[in-house]
């Protein structure tokens, strides 16, 4: 397809940060269209409960993305969503945005295409490995899990396995403590199906040289795991593998263009301006302290401001 349209604004990522901005961008009255290589709202959808969100004590995190896409929508914004993002021509006063879906140029151009889960470096392929408790935890109801991570994810998608009927938890951490805040700690590790280990880091998927069934199925069996001080190992049987190690930045399409820290976030305005005259940068991708819904949805509302008087100024 090699359709061109022109937009006002160009939004890339329809999480929180971008459907702000696409709201408070389409109130006045500027054309606007998202570009979201998946479905909107980013990792919030795999939140399984949101408590510090103000007007909702307690909220699922795909609830309030769809009451968010819901407005979005009411206001008129075009939004493509499985659309992958080719190539960012940014240098002109006119952006070029490539998609499979064609191109969209447009005056300024905000990137919000957040971060992405650091995957757990193994050997062997493992369809049961993954990275979102609310979206794949749903077979493993009676089964047994390994949980790789200490952060506050790690310990909120147990909490939530553990909800739903799974019948027993290993949760390991390479270091020598969780990083989890303590209540969260204190409610997963008081039940019996929990067994919690530090100084352990997963060595292995799958015990090859065993078969059972489980193997010649071509499913999880068991993990290895490997005290990092003693070095001694320790198979367990499980199901699946949820890990959760932290994010890492999705600027492969603007990393050699754009500014960024030594980390790869982009290094923002306090208007969300980049390097780059009329493209903005908002939500987690950001270089910033603090990576909230509502830090990404204030920095989607101080960028669309911005753009409207960059736009409206006359050059």
């Amino acid at each position: 397809m090699n359709q061109q349209t022109e937009y006002d604004l160009i939004i890339l990522g329809g999480g929180p940060a971008g459907m702000t901005a696409a709201i408070y961008a389409a109130r006045a009255n500027l054309r606007t269209i998202i570009l979201e290589e998946n479905v909107t709202g980013g990792l919030v959808n795999s939140t399984y409960t949101v408590e510090n969100f103000p007007s909702y004590e307690t909220i699922h995190g795909m609830e309030l993305m769809e009451k968010m896409r819901g407005q979005v929508d009411s206001l008129g914004v075009e939004v493509e969503e499985v659309c992958e993002v080719e190539t960012l021509d940014l240098d002109g006063s006119l952006k070029v945005v490539r998609t499979d879906e064609g191109s969209f140029l447009a005056k300024a151009v905000i990137i919000a295409t957040g971060r992405s889960p650091i995957p757990l470096d193994l050997p062997t392929e493992c369809n049961e490995v993954h990275h979102c408790a609310i979206c794949d935890g749903g077979p493993y109801k009676g089964k047994r899990v390994l949980v790789v991570g200490g952060g506050n994810s790690a310990f909120d998608e147990g909490l939530y396995l553990q909800r739903i009927g799974i019948d027993h938890i290993t949760l390991v951490e390479e270091m020598d403590r969780f990083f989890a805040a303590k209540a969260t700690q204190d409610e997963l590790l008081s039940s019996a199906r929990v067994d919690a280990r530090v100084d352990a880091r997963v060595d292995a998927r799958v015990e090859t040289k065993v078969v059972d069934l489980a193997l010649e199925n071509g499913m999880l069996a068991r993990a290895v795991l490997e005290n990092v001080r003693t070095g001694e190992q320790d198979v367990i049987p499980v199901d699946g593998v949820f890990v959760f190690l932290g994010q890492h930045p999705n600027n492969g399409l603007f990393r050699e263009i754009i500014e960024t820290n030594d980390q790869g976030y982009v290094l923002a305005k306090t208007d969300m301006a980049t390097n780059i005259p009329g493209v903005y940068s908002v939500g987690d991708i950001n270089d910033k302290p603090f990576r909230q819904i509502t830090t990404a949805m204030a920095d989607g509302t101080v960028a669309a401001l911005a753009i409207e008087r960059y736009l409206r100024t006359p050059t």
